[in-house]
């Protein structure tokens, strides 16, 4: 989408905006980016930031791996004019549009998200085709923590207290929090962001919201914007918004499982087949999934509290075992008709970059097609009686992404080297902090 000055100048003189927040997501899918003027905006003036902010550490640190110029030279920040909105989290007016993170000979930045599912969506598009998803989130409304070394709590409702048990799909602990989704449901329309729909989920003041589907760009612009404002607009309501895989201990982790099809250039769903049966093509995409993901598990697990995610029985997925309806499984073929035809992918947690899940996600897939790969049988009662095939650990999972040519092949040489090197660049510092359980038990034990 192209905006002339002029139309950029009568969005902004409309609206009363002064300055424009350029943002990009990291790899984190953090937003970082710089605010400028709303007339330098207009002008089209360059905006440059240094090469390696797109690959900054969970932690603000960065990694001196090789693949990393010493120089640190210059990328550019490049707007996608479809993407601009007004910040409703902004005390004054102000609008903001996505970036992209552009070397200065043309070509998109290897090291920035953005550009990793840009390039997975080019395969898609050389074959005649497009994919579809449509991801779901979960996330902790928690009360105010100033102390990490403390457990994460409850908030108080709208009746004063805070809650106390499960209460899945309940609609009373929705309403107890109607100031926040109040807020939060408007804030989401402003920015273009299309919830099917959003539930109390199992966990002490856990929640999910699922997303409309559609262009997979678009739904990781929306899952990026959806966290930045779900932040924002409970630190208003004197509450944080978190996004951690296991926040809370002996509660639900939470996931961002992600449903996805293929259609072709008529907008046919390829996954069914002229009879409406399961076509060759789903199987094969099936198959690419649990032969490649393995090898992706950093992507979808990118932190060592990811893994207090998956065990068995907790309704996290411990293998790539499929079947139909079957919620055990870490691919779920969901009940539908042909049009709808989909995999959902349960394996991703909601601190995963939505960038990165869904390039790697439909990477995978999209070279079972080619490959004509064949899946396992489909599984018939609990997959968690399966054997657990996924990385146990974060170090496991980082030494099998980090020695896999597949991973390499699928996502970039240069991106899976530099990702390795910040998750353990992140790892590092993980390790050099002392805690509760090492207190606990150690210091009186040993």
């Amino acid at each position: 989408m192209i905006m002339t000055p002029a139309d950029l100048h009568d969005f902004f003189q409309h609206r009363g905006i002064r300055d424009v927040e350029c943002l990009f997501p990291d790899v984190s899918g953090y937003p970082r980016g710089k605010r400028m003027p709303a007339a330098s905006f207009i002008r089209g003036d360059e905006l440059r930031i240094a090469q390696a902010i797109p690959m900054q550490a969970i932690t603000g640190d960065y990694s001196y791996d090789p693949i990393f110029p010493d120089s640190d030279p210059d990328i550019r920040l490049v707007p996608d004019y479809s993407t601009l909105k007004i910040a409703p989290w902004s005390s004054v007016p102000r609008a903001f549009a996505i970036h992209d993170c552009v070397e200065l000979n043309g070509s998109l930045c290897q090291f920035a998200p953005r550009s990793i599912l840009k390039n997975v969506l080019l395969r898609y598009a050389a074959l005649g085709l497009s994919a579809v998803v449509a991801p779901e989130i979960e996330f902790y409304l928690t009360a105010p923590n100033n102390n990490p070394d403390l457990p994460l709590t409850a908030p108080a409702a709208r009746n004063g207290r805070a809650e106390n048990g499960q209460s899945a799909f309940s609609m009373n602990m929705l309403n107890e929090m109607a100031p926040f989704w109040d807020e939060f449901n408007a804030t989401m329309e402003v920015l273009g962001i299309r919830a099917d729909t959003w539930i109390h989920e199992v966990g002490l003041s856990q929640y999910e919201i699922n997303l409309v589907h559609g262009d997979p760009l678009a739904m990781a612009d929306q899952a990026f914007l959806l966290k930045y404002a779900a932040k924002e607009t409970a630190i208003k309501h004197g509450m944080n918004a978190v996004f951690m895989a296991k926040p809370v201990s002996g509660q639900p982790g939470s996931s961002m499982h992600l449903h996805q099809s293929v259609v072709d250039a008529d907008g046919k769903n390829i996954f069914c087949d002229s009879e409406s049966k399961d076509s060759a093509d789903f199987h094969h995409f099936i198959a690419g999934l649990q032969t490649y993901l393995p090898d992706l598990m950093l992507i979808f697990a990118p932190s060592v509290n990811s893994f207090r995610r998956f065990i068995p029985g907790s309704q996290a997925p411990v293998n790539l075992q499929w079947g139909v309806d079957n919620r055990t499984a870490g691919l779920r073929i969901p009940l539908s008709g042909p049009a709808a035809r989909r995999v959902e992918n349960r394996i991703a947690g909601a601190d995963a970059n939505p960038y990165l899940v869904i390039a790697a996600s439909l990477a995978a897939g999209l070279a079972g097609i080619e490959e004509k790969l064949i899946p396992a049988p489909a599984v018939n009662g609990s997959a968690y009686d399966c054997s657990h095939d996924l990385a146990p650990g974060f170090m496991a999972a980082h030494a099998q992404m980090g020695n896999s040519a597949s991973a390499r092949r699928l996502l970039g040489d240069a991106f899976v080297t530099a990702y390795c090197a910040v998750k353990l660049v992140e790892y590092q510092s993980y390790l050099s902090e002392i805690g509760a359980w090492e207190r606990r038990f150690l210091a009186a034990q040993t």
